[in-house]
């Protein structure tokens, strides 16, 4: 089994975000319940409509090369796709073939093969019976699709690869790309060898979810292995994905390109880029915002933990209240690695709604937290006293000094405010004390610990520290 090699190519589309569709000035609206309440006779193909290009679409699909280091075409159009589905109105897709907007690219290592624009599918909706209904609000969205080399070698890497592809469409706010809703659609290319040629080559569809693609992908491979151990052929098909079975299921034979008749739309005009400058490559690199791999960097360089810097990358809202932390805490390092840690350690826990994070309101504020951090570092608060006074943040509100003042959690330095606590957790345990001179020095601790305890966390622990040494000495 070992001496086979799995190689995967994927095929992902995410739908765009602009304010019309593709072709048309109906509305691209995915949380519309409605059926077929944004529609028009062009996305439902009536005849004699006639298409018009939407420039921000086309703008997205660039914008989304640069970042990915791809060669922007200096020609290009749009071809017709000719293949009947009910979900398909015209007959055919307008998609772009022979001459795609990106060529080339990588991401995560993985080099891709192109990146081209086309119109979405309307959907069709399965009703108990014999009989589904088609809703065209999906009909004619602009939908991206990436297209990557077959260099994928793992499910896990085919899985880090959808991934990250997410951050990027969401930190170009090209795309929402919520997989949950259809708006990033992930198809596999899988075949096995054990020769250095590749293998028959067989696409999974109905992936939708991260976990789907890896288990589809290892269930594929496990099962293209097996077929070939017992000397019969893998056939050339298009294959399902049934979540709940955890198997692939077979659809109907792979299509190659000749089947679906692509030939150049007569309606749309071929487009020369370097003849619009807005669209060209200095105008878009001036456009592009900080990059996931480029916040990675910065993240790293102010000592965010890789794991915490991942759920910054991942959570939108997590990360912008973060976000906003540094930029109140001027990005210094220290500062900012102990905001992480809170934020990561306790906020997230007290915060299983995120609504709790908010610039205004009865809830934590970036101010709010930056100000804790600040009275943390500057041990004007202990780390008891500040776990307390966000727990007080979230359930209601406020500032983080009022509320120290009303529990009383300011942190306690002065040595001689201090003297009366320390001989008392002396008295109350001399049988830890007396460890203690005999040279246990968890006992020490354990002293500290009863101090803090004694002051509802408002004593300074280092004092406490050298105030019982020096009583004990």
């Amino acid at each position: 089994m070992s001496n086979y090699v799995p190689t995967i190519g994927l095929e992902i589309h995410a739908e765009l975000k602009t304010e019309t569709k593709m072709f048309c000035n109906s509305k691209n609206d995915t949380d519309e319940v409605r059926p077929n309440v944004n529609v028009c006779p062009i996305c439902m193909g009536h005849p004699g409509t006639l298409p018009v290009v939407n420039k921000q679409a086309v703008k997205h699909v660039l914008k989304v090369g640069v970042a990915l280091g791809g060669t922007i075409a200096n020609y290009t159009g749009f071809d017709r796709k000719n293949y009947f589905y009910p979900d398909i109105p015209k007959g055919y897709q307008i998609s772009q073939y022979a001459h795609p907007l990106v060529k080339g690219g990588e991401l995560k290592g993985v080099a891709l093969t192109r990146i081209h624009l086309e119109e979405d599918t309307a959907t069709s909706e399965h009703e108990e019976g014999d009989h589904s209904l088609v809703n065209f609000n999906r009909a004619g969205v602009p939908l991206m699709e990436l297209v990557t080399e077959p260099v994928i070698k793992s499910s896990k890497e085919a899985g880090d690869f959808a991934r990250e592809l997410q951050l990027v469409l969401r930190s170009l706010s090209v795309s929402e790309a919520h997989m949950e809703k259809g708006e990033m659609r992930i198809e596999a290319n899988i075949s096995v060898s054990a020769t250095k040629d590749l293998g028959t080559k067989v696409e999974v569809k109905n992936l939708n979810s991260f976990r789907s693609v890896e288990k589809a992908i290892e269930y594929e491979v496990a099962r293209h292995i097996k077929l070939l151990e017992k000397g019969e052929e893998v056939v050339q098909e298009t294959r399902g994905w049934d979540e709940q079975k955890g198997i692939t299921y077979s659809q109907r034979l792979k299509e190659d390109s000749h089947d679906y008749r692509y030939f150049p739309d007569p309606d749309i005009p071929k487009f020369l880029l370097n003849e619009m400058p807005e669209l060209g490559k200095d105008v878009l690199v001036k456009e592009l915002p900080e990059l996931p791999r480029q916040k990675r960097e910065r993240f790293k360089r102010l000592g965010i933990k890789p794991e915490d810097a991942e759920i910054f990358l991942e959570n939108e809202k997590i990360g912008a209240f973060f976000e906003k932390v540094c930029f109140l805490l001027e990005n210094q390092a220290d500062l900012v690695k102990l905001a992480s840690n809170y934020i990561v350690t306790d906020l997230m826990g007290l915060t299983k709604d995120e609504n709790h994070l908010s610039e205004k309101g009865s809830s934590v504020t970036p101010e709010a937290f930056a100000e804790l951090i600040r009275m943390t570092k500057s041990g004007k608060l202990s780390s008891r006293g500040a776990k307390d006074i966000l727990k007080a943040l979230v359930e209601e509100g406020g500032e983080p000094a009022s509320i120290a003042d009303r529990l009383g959690l300011l942190q306690q330095s002065d040595e001689a405010g201090l003297e009366t606590l320390v001989q008392k957790v002396i008295s109350n345990n001399q049988k830890v004390v007396e460890e203690y001179k005999k040279g246990k020095t968890a006992s020490l601790q354990f002293l500290i610990g009863q101090g803090m305890k004694e002051s509802k966390g408002s004593a300074n622990p280092e004092v406490l520290r050298k105030l019982i040494v020096e009583k004990l000495s």
